[in-house]
């Protein structure tokens, strides 16, 4: 969305694409998952009164649709991307399966999970960090609007401190917000590090795979 008030910014795709392509360039697999918060948010419209089960649904079908903006930004640079989808519409792109998202990945192409888990009650992190222990991910890389995970917000105090570490425990215990707890419980009963990161700076991706201090690291562990 970058500075729209909704839907998808070209110039941020194509830049957010090249980035990931660097990625790829760099020796690194890069399997994808994208939210639907820029097209469509359930949340709000829960509160409002539609059914949670509808209003996850259509979250899912917006998670579809950027996931196929992607992907067409990423072709559109020689990059060779797939979405795959945990519902099923084969006439828009290919059902999830494990050994299909492997294959890709050995192969050099970008993989797009689409569609969350398939399941309404399940945030899209929760996605995210699920795929990541299916397909043995080294690290997730959680992408924001600011460079880590701070005491306090840091769009409204200059003086918030960024954590360069934090475990999963404390994540928990002080309900920091990094991601939902069923998502953080499961990185860390697989002891799947996380690294959260602002991707609105130019050249975010890339430098954060190359440099690890940049953002905040989820692990096992202590505080830093």
């Amino acid at each position: 969305m970058a500075e729209l008030d909704y839907g998808i910014d070209p110039t941020m795709i194509n830049r957010v694409a090249r980035e990931i392509a660097e990625v790829v360039e760099m020796g690194v697999e890069v399997a994808l998952v994208i939210g639907g918060g820029n097209i469509f948010r359930g949340a709000g419209l829960v509160e409002s009164g539609m059914d949670r089960v509808a209003g996850d649904h259509l979250g899912m079908l917006a998670t579809v649709m950027n996931s196929l903006a992607m992907q067409d930004a990423l072709e559109k640079i020689g990059q060779p991307a797939s979405v795959m989808s945990a519902l099923s519409m084969h006439r828009i792109c290919e059902e999830y399966t494990h050994r299909g998202a492997m294959e890709y990945l050995r192969n050099s192409r970008v993989v797009i999970f689409a569609a969350g888990t398939g399941n309404p009650f399940f945030t899209t992190d929760t996605a995210g960090c699920l795929r990541a222990v299916e397909i043995k991910a080294d690290v997730i890389m959680k992408a924001t609007k600011v460079n880590g995970v701070f005491d306090s917000d840091p769009m409204k105090n200059p003086d918030a401190k960024r954590y360069e570490r934090l475990s999963y425990d404390e994540v928990l215990e002080k309900d920091l917000k990094v991601m939902d707890a069923t998502a953080v419980v499961l990185c860390r009963d697989n002891k799947l590090p996380l690294r959260i990161f602002n991707l609105n700076e130019a050249g975010a991706l890339p430098e954060a795979v190359r440099n690890q201090s940049i953002g905040t690291e989820v692990v096992m562990g202590e505080s830093r």
